[in-house]
């Protein structure tokens, strides 16, 4: 009967005879097993047609259900990392970051073993959570980055990255040829639905930031380490700022600051990070930041309105950059 469930749940619609042929028994033993299943709650169809056949519906409450191991592992790290991203909710008294603890507990309970000591095995911060799709990263090389952090063991593998590419290659590619690393590794972090390794590069002398997913580890691991301290002593803040393109703080390093001839209620939604500042009725003052100067006026574009340049000089120098290519590309001809 659970392997009946695990089918039902693997496609849309199943024809009696071919699931009595998966499930080896009688098309009568399906239709018993069907039945049974209904009375835990299930609603299971009758599909028609020349084979007939059954279909899961979603119900009205949520029934027991059927997970693979991969399944199960990823379903828990979801709740954990939803837990810490604290991310708060409308209903109940706690939001969904506690009703993700409350979860998370209830589906360790229930783990296997074998799946609770994966599980546990992996620790790692959350920033922020996922905005769109995301790189598969296996859970067997999450729980071998976890390990040799708790381990403080010297890790060894191969990392295909933008700056192995050959020559003439499209930077959109997602991986290339492999180059070998030797790190210490100190944290794992998932931001923005991505996994990474925060780690000191034995190799450059330096705290270095590596995707997961094109992390491909070499067994055994190297000798322990003693470990450092990550700078500003917070890893979030240091993930943050190497997102931003700083090596120091927290924070953009180039920030200017323009007035924007709209009204602040037509800046706010797409302001970011950035601060809003009404000047009037149809005038904002907004700073924003971004990891260079032409790149910020380039995002300032976005708005679609008049603006003028506060400070500093080096963000009207990158609006005549900017004008200049842009009235090139302007003449180029056409193809």
């Amino acid at each position: 009967m659970l392997l009946l469930l695990s089918l039902l749940q693997s496609r849309r619609d199943w024809p009696g005879q071919l699931l009595a042929e998966r499930l080896e028994v009688a098309p009568r033993t399906v239709r018993r097993d069907v039945e049974r299943l209904r009375t835990m709650g299930y609603r299971i169809r009758a599909v028609k047609g020349p084979d007939g056949g059954y279909r899961l519906d979603a119900g009205a409450e949520l029934p027991p259900l059927l997970f693979d191991d991969d399944q199960a592992l990823a379903l828990a790290v979801a709740l954990q990392s939803a837990a810490a991203n604290g991310i708060d909710g409308t209903s109940g008294t706690g939001g969904l970051s506690e009703a993700a603890v409350r979860a998370l507990t209830t589906v360790r309970q229930v783990l296997p073993t074998r799946l609770r000591h994966r599980l546990d095995a992996i620790r790692f911060s959350a920033l922020q959570p996922a905005s769109g799709p995301t790189p598969p990263v296996s859970p067997d090389v999450l729980i071998t980055l976890s390990t040799a952090i708790r381990a403080r063991e010297i890790l060894r593998f191969d990392y295909a990255s933008l700056a192995t590419a050959p020559a003439g290659a499209s930077r959109a590619a997602d991986s290339y040829p492999p180059a070998p690393r030797r790190v210490e590794p100190h944290h794992l972090v998932t931001a923005n639905g991505r996994w990474y390794l925060v780690a000191w590069s034995l190799d450059r002398a330096d705290w270095r930031l590596y995707r997961a997913d094109r992390i491909t580890p070499r067994i055994p691991t190297g000798p322990r380490f003693t470990p450092r301290d990550v700078p500003g002593g917070d890893v979030h803040a240091f993930v943050s700022a190497r997102f931003k393109g700083s090596d120091a703080r927290d924070e953009w390093p180039c920030t200017g600051t323009v007035v924007l001839h709209l009204p602040a209620t037509a800046v706010t939604p797409f302001a970011g990070d950035g601060t809003v500042t009404p000047e009037g009725p149809d005038r904002t003052r907004y700073t924003a930041g971004a990891w260079s100067w032409t790149a910020l006026a380039a995002s300032l574009g976005r708005f679609d309105a008049p603006l003028d340049v506060l400070d500093p000089p080096e963000l009207a120098a990158a609006f005549s950059t900017l004008s200049d290519r842009y009235a090139a590309a302007a003449g180029s001809p056409p193809g």
